[in-house]
């Protein structure tokens, strides 16, 4: 695996799925669309003409979206970080437009990641360059492009609330709150049958 570092210019690996995804949806609606139906519709009065789906029409190229981002995602932070301590940090890159903490969609509390938006590309390329893979908090932080934040995006879109990573990690991480959500029932579960002797 290639560290940020080494692909400045380029969509981090979540981003380039989501695209993928989006594309091969968007292909299989409109081949769903070519194909003849089972069932005939007769035009009453009017001779119906087929017209190219608007999906088949061609699209901007999805990447181009990252060559002038400004906004940069962070990732792997404690739980514990605060928004000051982040600021500091990347204040020394650049002049930040905005930080946005990640939250618990449930809780409100943060969650481990956040969305720093720089007013040039160039702060948040040199952002990467120097600050992604660096220690905060005894946490390794990751950072990648991001086309640009949108309401909503700042809470965690897992089960319980938080990030789906959370939801299921089986090791203990102080830093992120302990054992992973679903690992933590389980536990909890295991411990109050031992209690009663099952």
């Amino acid at each position: 695996m290639r560290s940020t570092v080494e692909r400045l210019d380029r969509p981090s690996t979540y981003y380039a799925s989501k695209v993928t995804r989006a594309s091969l949806t968007t292909v299989l609606w409109v081949s769903s669309l070519r194909q003849p139906s089972n069932f005939a519709v007769k035009p009453q009065g009017k001779r119906r003409r087929y017209q190219e789906p608007e999906a088949a029409k061609p699209q901007e190229d999805p990447y181009d979206a990252l060559r002038e981002a400004t906004t940069l995602y962070v990732g792997n932070l404690s739980f514990y970080t605060t928004e000051e301590q982040i600021h500091e940090l990347f204040a020394k890159c650049g002049e930040i437009k905005r930080l946005v903490m990640g939250l618990d969609r449930f809780n409100k509390t943060p969650c481990g990641f956040c969305f720093v938006e720089y007013y040039t590309h160039q702060d948040a390329l040199d952002c990467m360059k120097y600050i992604g893979g660096t220690k905060l908090d005894e946490r390794i932080i990751r950072t990648d492009l991001d086309p640009g934040f949108q309401e909503g995006r700042q809470y965690g879109r897992g089960k319980s609330g938080g990030q789906v990573r959370d939801e299921y990690r089986d090791e203990f991480d102080p830093g992120r709150g302990g054992y992973g959500r679903a690992y933590a029932e389980q536990r909890q579960k295991e411990e109050e049958e031992y209690g009663q002797g099952r």
